[in-house]
């Protein structure tokens, strides 16, 4: 690997302001071009990008940038999208594509063909020309990378000589090993983790394209610049890592908790990692972080100190000394040695309890909340789990059997307990507020109003990643994909088939089907709660006064006041 700088470009300022569009309380997409691939358009977000990492604007958090967007995320508490509006197109009038530095160069090698590169025949077939010829073509040139995406690291590289442009496949694969080089259409790109897969697979490269554990843990960002370079099978097989490496060893403290069994998806989480969405990875973090804000402030723990956040069927968690801890969430009929144990509570357990859980009564995700919050490593400064990269928690892993749970204290900072009229409503029947956008000139005129009007129920295909809803179709007006761009926790996108289907906490950080609107995060836990027979209504707010839903809930976190617990 080499990475060297690029030669001095001529000032080129961009003569197009970008469209400001919204992605719901804490999004703001600055869109350049259109739905093609434009070297042009991807220049201006990089110039945008540039100038506003030299000054960022009061409450962002932070910026991804795509294709020819770049989105803009912020806290709704600390700024309204009228005042990020104006200071993006502040910056946008000041970016001059000719004073961004041009990316490093990164030489990539690649073993072409084998075991490493199935489809490499069969490409080669389809276009008319030997392996050989493929081998040339592709490590013939310099490639931009124009964004990351799809899973964490994952580069989206441009562009392909026509010669070798060609669809995915029909029917992607379920399983693509980690470091594999692909191409599609004028696209080629390298699958930092092993994940499902519609690319054409053609080699295989010994660098780590993602290594979470390394001080840069990312190889490539958007901008910079990619060579692949041929190697042989036998110069990869000395130099590529193991492909089976053994998940870490979690060393944790003296435990407090055991556990008999894990649970159907028992899971550390947090409120997240932000500041990694541009490498393709999520901030992720509790479904429903106001019942995980409770539970930590009922025993004195900082709002977001780790928990156990857990799904029906729940954990069954042995004592092995005396603690406390709180339950919130949904409610899975909790229990201490059979009898009822209380929830939105502190309470105590000593050395032999057995806390297990039941049948559901409401709600989808429990959390449980220990002293000072659960003590695991952090990583990339969070202890959240992120299943699909392999991060976080118990070595990016759901909770097993054994597994050792211990508190980051001995005891609580306080023990409360928050009435039953005060808890927040968890699970049934719910309105969503949806600020429209960005993408909803690409539906037909009847959509937004059937999706205001009709309701939706939660479909069978739903987890951390996503939740798909059953009921009338949104159809499309014109195409039902487009390049992809920048995707937050609740935004509703729309495919082929026009049923919805929402982004949820652990969900891609950017995607190509068109988005028809997004639920304001405060919102955002109504729907991660519901049942399979709850109604789900959408109720349309304006994108000016969407920030009022984020300071709504941060003022009745104020307005509660709690009891001791008994």
């Amino acid at each position: 690997m080499t990475a060297a700088p690029g030669p001095p470009r001529a000032p080129e300022r961009s003569a197009r302001p970008p469209r400001f569009l919204p992605l719901g309380d804490s999004g703001l997409v600055a869109e350049y071009g259109g739905d093609e691939i434009s070297d042009e358009a991807n220049d201006a977000v990089r110039a945008l990008r540039h100038v506003l990492e030299q000054h960022l604007p009061a409450g962002t958090v932070e910026s991804v940038p795509t294709y020819r967007s770049l989105l803009l995320v912020y806290d709704p508490q600390r700024t309204t999208a009228a005042e990020i509006r104006a200071a993006v197109a502040a910056a946008a009038a000041a970016a001059d594509p000719g004073r961004v530095p041009q990316g490093r160069l990164i030489e990539i090698p690649v073993a072409y063909g084998g075991v490493h590169g199935p489809d490499l025949p069969g490409l080669a077939a389809e276009v008319g020309l030997q392996e050989s010829d493929v081998v040339a073509l592709h490590a013939g040139r310099e490639y931009r990378v124009y964004m990351l995406g799809f899973s964490p690291g994952f580069p989206y590289m441009g562009t392909l000589a026509p010669a070798l442009r060609v669809p995915r496949l029909a029917s992607p694969r379920t399983r693509v090993p980690e470091r594999t080089v692909a191409l599609a259409g004028q696209q080629t790109g390298v699958y930092p983790i092993e994940s499902p897969g519609g690319w054409r697979l053609i080699g295989r490269t010994p660098l780590r394209i993602y290594a979470p554990e390394r001080t840069a843990p990312f190889l490539l960002d958007a901008g910079d610049r990619a060579r692949f370079v041929p190697i042989s099978a036998g110069q990869y097989e000395r130099e590529a890592p193991a492909d089976a490496q053994a998940p870490p060893t979690v060393a944790v403290g003296r435990p407090d908790l055991v556990a008999e069994e894990g649970g159907l998806f028992t899971t550390v989480q947090d409120l997240g990692r932000p500041g990694y969405r541009r490498f393709g990875l999520p901030q992720g973090g509790a479904m429903d972080p106001l019942a995980l804000r409770l539970a930590n402030q009922l025993l004195g723990n900082p709002p977001g100190a780790a928990a156990l956040e857990f799904a029906a069927p729940g954990p069954r968690l042995a004592a092995v000394r005396r603690t406390v801890m709180v339950v919130t969430g949904a409610d899975l009929s909790p229990t201490v040695n059979g009898r009822p144990a209380p929830m939105w509570t502190a309470f105590e357990v000593r050395e032999g309890d057995v806390l297990a859980f039941g049948a559901p009564r409401a709600g989808q995700w429990g959390y449980l909340a220990l002293p000072g919050g659960v003590d695991v490593p952090v990583a990339l400064g969070s202890r959240a789990t992120y299943t699909r990269a392999a991060l976080g928690g118990y070595g990016g892993r759901r909770l097993q059997r054994a597994d050792r749970i211990a508190a980051l204290r001995r005891a609580p900072a306080v023990r409360l307990a928050l009435a039953a009229p005060l808890w927040p409503r968890v699970g049934g029947a719910c309105e969503l507020r949806v600020v429209l956008g960005p993408q909803e000139g690409y539906f037909a005129e009847d959509a937004t109003p059937v999706l205001a009007r009709e309701a939706y129920r939660i479909g069978m295909e739903i987890d951390r990643f996503g939740y798909r809803l059953e009921g009338p179709r949104l159809m499309h007006r014109a195409g039902v994909e487009l390049l992809s761009d920048g995707l937050l926790p609740g935004a509703i996108q729309v495919p082929a088939g026009g049923q919805p289907i929402v982004i949820m906490a652990d969900g891609p950080t950017a995607g190509g089907y068109p988005k028809i609107g997004a639920i304001v995060r405060p919102d955002l836990r109504g729907l991660a709660q519901a049942g399979r027979s709850d109604e789900v209504r959408f109720r349309v707010v304006v994108w000016e006064r969407a920030h009022e839903a984020a300071r709504e809930e941060a003022a009745y976190l104020a307005s509660l006041r709690f009891e001791r617990a008994g």
